[in-house]
Formats: structure tokens, C-alpha cells, sequence
């Protein structure tokens, strides 16, 4: 024996015999293991060996487990030890502190205890209901709209997870109250709702899972706090039903879980005359209940366990010790958080001495909790490993399992004339009000993903009608305005924690426009949204909630959650409007699409080393698979040496990506229209190309680079005279009332739009190549000019500019709002990557125009060049085009289309139509594992996209690694591209 700050410690006994791993109850009923005999065998041999050597204070004290914190003080934590040492506690109850300190003093009260401690925790939504650093999983209520009970079943075995791994043996969950009362003050929240069907569904499920790391489970609070209007905390609440009643709804739960063999069941000081007449006595001192009702006429052969002994439910009236006493004398196995340690135990131990317990009650009742510590492991104790502690209760799996039961509870409540989800977003103008919502809430900007929002933020409750009047007017002016409600709470006697005005100007916003609510609270609280059209219940105003309303507002995700309770007349339990997913991207972990994040977490590395070598200053890395957006990063500056941060929002020169993104597009567009032949000769369609050089050109080989067009012709040296730029051509003056309008090429400097017709000659009477294959035909050369003849070639069959056609036929329609050729129309220059600081056309730092100073001639608009973007605008297209068309509940395209363009039809390259393919040799932008079915292409400023069918992946990558000049060639020296694109093709975890 030795001694640690004056308190006497021994040696913890452990006696041998094989723990089974299989999952087995406590109690010999409870057998999972197809094995049980020699594990009863065993447990049974654990239980009687310790108990012989116990003494009376011994077992006594195992009936106790005692309330705790890890945020104390250190004077407190050795008045606990010296709690356990002189009372020899059988457990400890955790409430508030941390998991690291929490898992300190599970290690060090353990020491000093010579009998393992059952330790417990009231988690019913996870650790993070009591400790800090810990995640909050969804409430039971949220878990209740839940239609696949699979999903709770993983919320169990991730909260058993956690449990274990922080050295928790049983936790007191879940509440299996029926909760059929409103005005609930205690349960509501708590409760899977007023089914109680559904409630014992979702509560087998949740000990299901908990059971599969060993951790005890148990069903509160008996016989069913769930139609009360008072709180136990503070009074003795009546149950005022029939029997025949509690049958049928309150008791029908209990019976489900004692069934299946639940671990543990909470008594709760309730008053229920229909179950025990005698005066008010509670259920948790009442013999009849405990005893004959739990164990005799339920056949429950588990622990019973009292709710907390220093509420005042249960002490009014009593003694200290009283209670405990009275609780063990009706049945109760273990007194849970008495309200005096000394006086309990010593009441408890004096009716033993006193014959008024007898020794074999008592060694029964002691032995019964000694079996369910050895199924918890306790008869193979081992400390708490704090090594990593954090990461494993915080991991990224536990992240995606929250998510997931959001995209499973959230629910469309009313949808009057179909509205939801969003489909026809070019028709269509959105707004968004943010009732007591934080300014840059997750909400709005998950919003912004999808479509062109005007957000309007009111960060408080509103007490009058003049605090919002402002946002009334400006908000009335959008189609449709999506108004989230923050700041909820459950009680009905504060109107949800939602202002009267609130409310009124929800009610006039829809008298002048279409408005759909999204409430971030309880579901009760729909009652006051009576008169909107369209009601989405987001359950909780958590950050994962407000990701998760716009992805089904939008169809990213299908709707499927049901209303767990009934609000009023019209939305009963059960009701909810269920939605399909209409092929918009949607966002969310690695590990749901198969991909392993740890390792997509490599690229960030590859990234910052090109940062470190300058070979851009910053940049945006996207990854999506099977529709999910699973990594989107962006790094660095947008320039070196400044504080400019890359966000969501940053738009890059995408350069020659233009090719694929914009002409490529509208080409496959017209093509099965029918209103382009691609073996058809161009001068077909242009017929000003006949007598040329190029009047036989096939639009095919134009695609495929290999109609013998040169590379790149400097036009812009044709607009030059002497060594300086002609004044027939170029002004420094914008004139906004002069028609037509100048075209931008540079900061202050115009040219006038007759170039184009100027540029389009000199394209027209451009040279061939002289070098031919084998067979006499043109070899393949990567060419700028053949974009800008198939932009002409769109541009005459749909009388329309291409970047107004675009505009029209795909980028307004796929949501695509930050996509654009001209981006300081719309955008300020701070929210563009600039490019170089050219001195030889432009004479500038270019930022906001386009780098290509071929598109720069041509006002910023060309076929080969000149699109703006950023990497979440960009997965639409490319995620339409894996989805062989098919984007938001719309055809863009027939499905054969792009596997179509995406082949390879040549010998003479590895070329699609109009599409780059990955080639044989070692590319420095493209990994070198890509599938043969991948497409994408590359952009001169440091961008490049790849589709990959086979995958069914998405990688974008866009820098502006010419800035400050386009001579620096580190991004490909360094295969930055390239190995970025390995890592995340290696993330896919194969089966």
C-alpha cells in the first residue's frame, strides 16, 4: 500500500479469466455471442471471486455513483478521491469540464480504487452535452425526423465509440419518453417525438450501436416523463393517464427495450396514480413499480438506476439518506447523484446491520452491477491512453456522421405550388433575410453556392416592425426570398425564442413576394409560420443545419426527414414532403464518396511548396466525386508580399480552360441540334472562308488541333505603329455615351470595336503550317486560332455574341454566377487574381482583363481565351458534363454528347474533340494514374480541370502563376499539377 496526498491507495485487483469480446449484456439474458455459456461461465466467476473478498462498506458503497467535474479545482478533485477511498463509490458520474481533464481523473480516480469504477455520463447527444472540445450530435428530436433507422443506429455506435475511448462504461441514454406535450419544459428536445412507435425504433437502434463498443445503455425516464408540463429538476410532476393508456403509448417503448435486452433502466421521480395510488410517491421509491412492475411483470432482469437523488422531484419532504434508502428498498440497483454521500451511505449500511436489508438482497444487487462492470471490460481495466485523445474524438468521421444525419432529419414541411427544390434559376431572382443570425453565416453563404443571392443580415430580434421595415422593402423586390429564423429555443411560453415582429414581417413579406422560412430551432415552433407557403425545418441552429437547408433547397440533396411531432392541425407527426436530388453538386466529407481525406489532406503540402518556391502566389484546389464536393481549399495571395487572402470567391483568368468551358460548350450544343455537321467544311457555315486557305477545313480537325492552323499569331503587333500603339486603333478615354461602345483591353486603354471585324480578316488570311505527317496531312499543333474561327462559327449560327449565349443557354441556368468573360462589369478588382505586369503590348499590371493579349484585342471576349471563374462555379459545368448533361433537373445536353467529344478519334494525337486526354508522355498537368476516359484541359495562367468518367472525379486547379510574369514556369518544373492530381486519384479507397 502506499499513500497519495494523505489518501491510503491499493493495488486495483483484476482477476483473470478470457474477457468476450463479444457483445454480451450484463446480465445472462443478454446474449449476442453465439458462445454465451463460457462467458457466463466467466463473468459469473469474476463476480463471485470479487465478491467474497468485499466488505460491508464495500458493497454498499457499490450502489452509489456519484456526480463529478473535470473544471474544478484541485481542492475538489482529492475531496473526491477521498469520497472513493472512504466510501469505496462503485461509480462516478461526469457532468461539466473537458475530455482530456475528464480522462486524467478517470485515470487517477481509478488508481485509487480497489474495485474498477463504472463511469457514466448523461451524453444522450454526445459527449458534447457535457464536456467542451467534444462534438454536439443532433438532438433526439432531430434524430426523430429520421426515416432510415440505420443512421441512428451509426449516431449510437459513434457515441459508444467516443465513450469508450474516454473510459466511460455506461451511458445514461437514450430518453425513451414519448413526448406527446407541447409544453414539455424537460423532455420536448429530448424526446424522438410523439410516435411511440418511432421512439422505441430509434431507441433499440441507438443502444444497438453503443452495444458494439461495450458501452451500457439505458432507457429513461420510466414509466414516461413525455406528457408532463412540469420539470423534475424542481417539483414531482403527475402522470395523470389510465393504465390502459400508458400501455398503449407511455409504457410501449420500455417494453421494446427491456425486450431487446437494454442494459439499464432509469426510474424518474413521477407521480403516476394509475401505477402507484399510495399518496404522491414517486416511481423511483415505489416497490410496486420497480420491483413488481419493472422486474416482475416486465421480466426485466437488467440494473435499474434511479434518475438524480438530489432533485427536487424526489426530496421534498424526505430526510438526507431517505431517499436512497427508500430508492434501493423499492428495487433500484444503483443510487444515482444522492445529495449527501455520508448520510445516505450511513442510512443504507445501518439497514443492513438492522436486518431491515438482507445480506442476500444485497449481494445480489451487488453482484448484478459487478456482472455489468465485467461486460463493460472493467475486468481487464486499463487507463485511459491520452495519447491523441482529441483527434479521436474530434475526427473527420464523426464530422460526416453528423452531417449525414442532417441530410437525414431536415424537412420540407410545406411546398405549396412545388417551388422547392429550385430548378429554374436563370427566371428567377433570389434574396435571403437572416433573422438573428450571425453577419457571414454559414446559411447565406451555402446559399451563394447555388445561385446569385442578395443577402440582407438582421443580427438581433427584432422588437418593431422598424427595425426590419428596411430589409421589408429592399427584400420585396426578388422572386423569391429564403428567410432563415435563428436564435430558437423550445419553450412555447416564450414564443420559441421568436419576436412577435419576427413573425409579422414574415406574414408581410408574403403578401408581397414568395417567401420560403427556414426555421433553425425546435419543430414546435413551425406553429408560428402558419401562413408561409413553403416551411423547412432545419431542427437546430447548427453551422452543419445551415450547410445542409440550401443543399435541399437547391436538390443537391433529396429531402426525406418527417415531422416527429404533430405542430398543429395541418402538419401532423409523419408529415413531410419528400424531394428527389436533381444533380446539383453537393458538399460534404471525403469518406461518404469513398475517398480517404487524410490523404487528400497531402495535396496541401504540394501547394504550399509551390507557394514557397514562387511558383504562384496563390491558388484554388477543388475535388468532387459522385456529385460531392469533398475538398475546397484555397491558399495563399493574391499577390506576393500583400495580405490578400484567396477565398471562395477570388476569380481567375482561366486562360485557354475558355476553349472547353465556353466555345466547346456551345459547339456540342449546336452540334446535336443539329445546326453544326462536325465533318461539315467550315466555309460551309462561314462562307467568307471560301477562296481561302481554310475553305476546306473540317470542323472536326479544328477540334482536334489538327487542321494545319498555327499556333498563335500576334494580331495585336498589326494595331502598332512604329514602336507605339496606333491612335486609329486604341483611346485611353472611356466614353460611355458613345455607340458603339469602346472595348476594354488593359486599364485606361480602349480600342475600338471595328477590331473585331479587323482581327477576324487577319485570322481569315493567316498562314498554314508547312509540316505535314506521314500520309500528307496536317500534323497536330495546338492551336488559339482555331477557337476563335469556332467562335464565329457560334456566334453566326446563333446571331448572338458567345459570351451572351452562353450567359443565357447555360451559365444563368447551372447557377454559374461568377463566370464571365469582362468580370470588372460586375465584379471589383480586388476580387480578381491579377495576372502579368506586361510591358511589351499592354504596358501594365494586368488584373481584372484578360492575360491573352489576342482576347485583350478582342475586348476580352474570344473562343480561345478570356473566361473568368473560380473553382465552385466551375464543378457545375464539369459535374453537368460527368452527369452527361443532366444539372439541377434540367438536359444542358444529350446524354451521349460529351462521351462523344471526350474520345479519341486520331492517330495523329491523344486529342478529343476540343478536349485535352491524358497522353502518354510525363505531362506536368496531368497525373499520370488518370483512366483513359478522363477529359479536361489546361489554362497558360496555372489552371487546369479533369474529368475522370471512370471515377466519376473532378479536379480543378486554378493559380495565377504569371503574375508577376508569365516567364515563370514552376508550376510545371515542379509537376504541381500533376501531383496533385496522383494524390487525389490514390485517395479513392478501392474495396
Amino acid at each position: 500500500m502506499f499513500k497519495i496526498s494523505g489518501i491510503v491507495l491499493v493495488r486495483k485487483i483484476i482477476f483473470s479469466g478470457a474477457f468476450a469480446l463479444s457483445l454480451l449484456t450484463v446480465f445472462s439474458s443478454f446474449i449476442l455471442s453465439p458462445k454465451p455459456l463460457d462467458y457466463q461461465t466467466q463473468q459469473e466467476k469474476w463476480a463471485d471471486s470479487l465478491l467474497a473478498t468485499m466488505s460491508l462498506d464495500e458493497k454498499v458503497g457499490q450502489l452509489f455513483m456519484v456526480a463529478t467535474f473535470s473544471n474544478r479545482t484541485e481542492k475538489y478533485y482529492q475531496q473526491v478521491e477521498n469520497n472513493i477511498a472512504t466510501y469505496h463509490l462503485g461509480g462516478l458520474i461526469f457532468f461539466q469540464g473537458g475530455p482530456h481533464r475528464q480522462a486524467r481523473l478517470t485515470n487517477r480516480y481509478q488508481q485509487i480504487s480497489r474495485i474498477p469504477l463504472m463511469i457514466g455520463i448523461d451524453a444522450e447527444w454526445g459527449l458534447g452535452m457535457r464536456l467542451d472540445s467534444a462534438i454536439d450530435f443532433p438532438k433526439q428530436i432531430t434524430l426523430g425526423a429520421i426515416q432510415d433507422n440505420s443512421y441512428v443506429e451509426k449516431f449510437g455506435q459513434e457515441i459508444g465509440r467516443q465513450c469508450k475511448r474516454i473510459g466511460i462504461h455506461i451511458n445514461f441514454a437514450p430518453s425513451i419518453d414519448v413526448n406527446t406535450n407541447p409544453d414539455n419544459p424537460i423532455i420536448n428536445y429530448r424526446s424522438f417525438g410523439e410516435s411511440q412507435v418511432n421512439v422505441a425504433e430509434k431507441g433499440l437502434a441507438y443502444v444497438r450501436g453503443m452495444k458494439k463498443y461495450n458501452v451500457l445503455g439505458s432507457a429513461k425516464h420510466f414509466p414516461g416523463h413525455g406528457d408532463t408540463d412540469q420539470d423534475s429538476h424542481h417539483t414531482l410532476p403527475v402522470v395523470n393517464h389510465t393504465l390502459q393508456r400508458l400501455n398503449e403509448v407511455e409504457l410501449y417503448p420500455f417494453r421494446r427495450l427491456i425486450a431487446d435486452s437494454i442494459a439499464s433502466v432509469m426510474t424518474g421521480h413521477l407521480f403516476v396514480p394509475a401505477l402507484e395510488p399510495r399518496g404522491t410517491t414517486p416511481t423511483s421509491i415505489s416497490e410496486k413499480i420497480v420491483t413488481e412492475m419493472i422486474k416482475n411483470q416486465m421480466g426485466f432482469k437488467g440494473l435499474t438506476v434511479t434518475d438524480a437523488l438530489n432533485m427536487r422531484g424526489i426530496t421534498q419532504g424526505l430526510q438526507p439518506g431517505e431517499p436512497e434508502l427508500l430508492a434501493f428498498m423499492a428495487g433500484n440497483d444503483i443510487l444515482l447523484q444522492t445529495g449527501n454521500l455520508p448520510a445516505a451511505f450511513k442510512r443504507i449500511k445501518q439497514a443492513v446491520e438492522t436486518g431491515q436489508i438482507s445480506q442476500e438482497v444485497l449481494n445480489a444487487r451487488v453482484k448484478k452491477i459487478l456482472k455489468a462492470k465485467y461486460w463493460a471490460g472493467l475486468s481487464k481495466y486499463k487507463p485511459v491512453d491520452m495519447a491523441g485523445l482529441g483527434t479521436d474524438l474530434n475526427g473527420k468521421k464523426a464530422i460526416e456522421l453528423k452531417t449525414e444525419l442532417f441530410e437525414q432529419a431536415v424537412t420540407i414541411v410545406r411546398n405549396q405550388d412545388n417551388l422547392l427544390p429550385f430548378t429554374h434559376l436563370d427566371t428567377t431572382t433570389f434574396a435571403s433575410v437572416a433573422i438573428s443570425g450571425d453577419y457571414d453565416n454559414q446559411f447565406q453563404k451555402a446559399l451563394s453556392q447555388y445561385a446569385n443571392f442578395k443577402h440582407f443580415t438582421v443580427p438581433f430580434k427584432p422588437s418593431s416592425d422598424k427595425d426590419v421595415a428596411w430589409v421589408l422593402d429592399e427584400a420585396a423586390k426578388y422572386k423569391v426570398v429564403v428567410v432563415s429564423v435563428h436564435g430558437m429555443n423550445s419553450k412555447g411560453e416564450r414564443n420559441y425564442g421568436v419576436s412577435p415582429a419576427t413573425v409579422d414581417f414574415i406574414n408581410q413579406l408574403s403578401q408581397r413576394t414568395y417567401v420560403v422560412v427556414c426555421a433553425f430551432g425546435n419543430p414546435y415552433g413551425l406553429r408560428l409560420y402558419g401562413s408561409s407557403r413553403s416551411l423547412v425545418c432545419g431542427y437546430e441552429d447548427d453551422p452543419i443545419s445551415h450547410k445542409v437547408v440550401p443543399q435541399i433547397l437547391f436538390g443537391a440533396l433529396p429531402a426525406k426527414g418527417r415531422l416527429p411531432v404533430s405542430v398543429d392541425t395541418d402538419l401532423k407527426v409523419g408529415n413531410g414532403i419528400l424531394t428527389p436530388k436533381l444533380g446539383r453538386v453537393s458538399f460534404g466529407n471525403a469518406e461518404s464518396v469513398g475517398m480517404d481525406s487524410r490523404k487528400l489532406d497531402e495535396i496541401d503540402q504540394i501547394v504550399q511548396q509551390g507557394i514557397d518556391n514562387r511558383a504562384f502566389p496563390g491558388c484554388q484546389v477543388l475535388v468532387a466525386r459522385q456529385g460531392k464536393v469533398v475538398y475546397n481549399r484555397n491558399f495563399g495571395s493574391l499577390r506576393y508580399g500583400l495580405y490578400e487572402p484567396v477565398n471562395n470567391q477570388t476569380l481567375y483568368d482561366i486562360a485557354s480552360m475558355t476553349k472547353v468551358t465556353a466555345t466547346l460548350q456551345a459547339v456540342m450544343m449546336l452540334n446535336e441540334r443539329e445546326a453544326v455537321n462536325l465533318n461539315e467544311k467550315i466555309s460551309t457555315y462561314l462562307p467568307e472562308m471560301k477562296g481561302s486557305n481554310k475553305e476546306n477545313m473540317l470542323i472536326s480537325d479544328i477540334l482536334m488541333h489538327q487542321a494545319g492552323l498555327v499556333a498563335f499569331v500576334p494580331f495585336w503587333e498589326k494595331t502598332k505603329k512604329g514602336a507605339t500603339l496606333s491612335n486609329d486603333y486604341y483611346s485611353t478615354v472611356y466614353d460611355s455615351l458613345q455607340v458603339p461602345q469602346n472595348l476594354q483591353v488593359a486599364t485606361n486603354l480602349y480600342i475600338k470595336p471595328s477590331i473585331k471585324d479587323s482581327v477576324w480578316h487577319w485570322v481569315i488570311q493567316s498562314r498554314l503550317l508547312n509540316i505535314y505527317d506521314k500520309i500528307g496531312g496536317y500534323r497536330y499543333t495546338y492551336s488559339d486560332l482555331g477557337l476563335m474561327i469556332l467562335q464565329k462559327l457560334v456566334e453566326r449560327i446563333t446571331n448572338q455574341p458567345l459570351d451572351e449565349f452562353l450567359e443565357q443557354n447555360l451559365y444563368e441556368p447551372l447557377g454559374m454566377t461568377s463566370t464571365l468573360f469582362n468580370p470588372l462589369q460586375r465584379f471589383p478588382k480586388t476580387n480578381i487574381a491579377p495576372t502579368e505586369n506586361e510591358a511589351i503590348f499592354r504596358a501594365s499590371q494586368i488584373q481584372g482583363t484578360v492575360h491573352d493579349p489576342n482576347a485583350a484585342l478582342l475586348g476580352g471576349v474570344s473562343g480561345h481565351a478570356g473566361l473568368f471563374s473560380n473553382a465552385t462555379d466551375l464543378v457545375k459545368l464539369f459535374q453537368m458534363n460527368l452527369q452527361h448533361g443532366f444539372y439541377g433537373g434540367r438536359n444542358f445536353l444529350f446524354p451521349e454528347t460529351v462521351t462523344h467529344f471526350a474520345k479519341t478519334y486520331t492517330q495523329k494525337s491523344h486529342r478529343g474533340l476540343g478536349w485535352d486526354k491524358p497522353s502518354s508522355g510525363d505531362s506536368p498537368i496531368v497525373g499520370s494514374t488518370a483512366s483513359d476516359d478522363a477529359y479536361g484541359h489546361s489554362g497558360f495562367t496555372g489552371t487546369v480541370v479533369w474529368v475522370d468518367p471512370d471515377r466519376e472525379l473532378i479536379f480543378i486547379f486554378l493559380s495565377n502563376r504569371v503574375y508577376p510574369v508569365s516567364t515563370n514556369n514552376k508550376i510545371n518544373t515542379l509537376r504541381i499539377r500533376k501531383r496533385i492530381h496522383e494524390i487525389i486519384n490514390e485517395a479513392i479507397i478501392t474495396q
